[in-house]
């Protein structure tokens, strides 16, 4: 077991938001579903017998969902970064993790259809950023902060442009 796990409190849906990551991410899995017994229930007011929680796994990394109610939401001072090889790589989990109600912002960033949000960048922009050419960087910040979903070939080619 991780020494450190992300737990995610929800409303209700902790299962469904489980099954719609653990569908999204390979090497996925749930681990583990608790139920709300007559005790906790009755603290609670959650549903004797409901869903407490969701003990599930994206790419080997644990997380806990729970069922905890609306006193809390999501808020984008917590995101949770997917880190892409390739264009493809950002297409596909741009595309999946805003699906069905989710929203699309700027600079790889998004939330998905529970309202959690996520960043989906890729690695290289990370090593473009820390650039030793201090001109180049500053080219890539600015035409990635004109963005939306990341575009790897675009950022490679402002990195190669001479200053203007």
């Amino acid at each position: 077991m991780q020494k450190i796990s992300p737990f995610l409190w929800f409303d209700n849906n902790a299962e469904q938001a489980a099954k719609f990551y653990v569908s999204i991410f390979k090497n996925s899995k749930t681990l583990k579903t608790t139920r709300y017994s007559d005790e906790a229930a009755g603290k609670t007011g959650r549903p004797k017998g409901s869903v407490m929680t969701v003990e599930f796994q994206l790419d080997g990394v644990g997380f806990v969902a729970l069922n905890g109610g609306p006193m809390f939401k999501f808020t984008e001072a917590i995101s949770f970064s997917v880190n892409c090889e390739t264009q493809d790589e950002i297409d596909y989990f741009w595309e999946k993790l805003s699906a069905d109600g989710g929203s699309t912002g700027p600079c790889g960033w998004l939330k998905d259809k529970f309202g959690l949000s996520w960043q989906v960048s890729p690695i290289v922009l990370g090593e473009m950023l820390a650039d030793p050419d201090k001109a180049k960087a500053a080219r890539v910040m600015k035409a990635m902060m004109k963005m939306d979903k990341i575009d790897i070939a675009a950022l490679k080619k402002t990195a190669s442009r001479n200053a203007e």
